[in-house]
């Protein structure tokens, strides 16, 4: 009776180690994909240069890249509803 016990026992071990290997390999799978996945989204962008800062006297300025800086909202405007709120310092 103990060597069937035995048998037993090595068989769940082994269904055991290779249940908890499915959620690994599984993971692996999906970060490998989702890794690819946003090589390509960066490949396939089309900017025409890639963006720099440039240091001036007492600012920093982003140049080139694919923001268009006349899309962008002032600096130091209020937004719209005229809700000012406690720690505004223009």
């Amino acid at each position: 009776m103990a060597a069937g016990n035995d048998a037993d026992t090595a068989r769940r071990a082994r269904a055991t180690r290779s249940a908890g290997l499915l959620p690994l390999v599984l993971g692996v799978a999906s970060a490998a994909a989702l890794t690819g996945a946003a090589f390509f989204t960066v490949d396939s962008a089309s900017c025409g240069a890639p963006a720099q800062y440039i240091r001036h006297d007492s600012h920093v300025e982003l140049v080139g890249g694919c923001v268009d800086g006349a899309k962008l909202p002032a600096t130091g405007t209020q937004p719209a509803g005229g809700v000012v709120h406690g720690n505004y310092n223009p």
